[in-house]
């Protein structure tokens, strides 16, 4: 039989943060990919160009291997669920997985191959949380925001700038379905953020 998430309160951590703590299975791990990124999002164009993804920043709070929850001006961690790995490195795989899935012309490029960068993308992943916003029985809403900046890579002049923000509500009050929901969040994101990159760039 399938649980709802309660959200009960511990004592504040270090951090700041406090732990909501579900009825299920301790030490589960669970993972996003950003699978639902459409690889068809923008046609190939005649030639393609490189692509640098210098330094990603990431919300501090939710960049490790548990997952931020937020209920009114509080930040809560669920507990006995956490990522697979830190959410800030899962979040570049998803990256790289999203730029090698698209069919457009931008292409992500290594440091050894820089010599073939025409720009550079600096991403900045501000909000990563499951926002408890209409109560803590009910199923949150998954935000995911990204800063943009596409610039020259030689001149470092800018080119564009844009914030992408998806927000999926869950479809229960389960850590399960509010994983689904980070990871529909980032596929949908991401595939904005390449499909902007190739017309940019183009």
């Amino acid at each position: 039989m399938r649980r709802a998430l309660p959200l009960l309160f511990a004592a504040l951590t270090l951090s700041g943060c406090i732990s909501l703590f579900p009825k299920q299975a301790p030490s589960q791990l669970y993972r996003f990919d950003g699978a639902d990124a459409d690889p068809a999002a923008a046609a190939a164009g005649p030639e393609g160009f490189g692509v640098f993804r210098t330094r990603m920043g990431f919300q501090t709070e939710a960049a490790g291997d548990r997952i931020l929850g937020v209920v009114g001006n509080e930040a809560a961690y669920i507990a006995e669920a956490r990522w697979v790995a830190p959410a800030n490195v899962l979040f570049e795989a998803a990256v790289a997985r999203a730029f090698d899935g698209n069919a457009g012309p931008a292409r992500l490029v290594t440091r050894g191959e820089i010599s073939r960068a025409s720009y550079g993308l600096r991403l900045d992943v501000r909000r990563f949380e499951a926002v408890y916003d209409q109560g803590r029985k009910a199923p949150p809403q998954v935000v995911v925001e990204v800063r943009a900046v596409l610039s020259e890579f030689r001149t470092r002049n800018l080119t564009a700038e844009r914030v992408f923000t998806a927000r999926v509500r869950a479809g229960d009050n389960r850590v399960s379905a509010i994983v689904d929901a980070f990871d529909q969040a980032v596929g949908q994101v991401l595939g904005e953020v390449v499909t902007w990159s190739n017309g940019r760039g183009a």
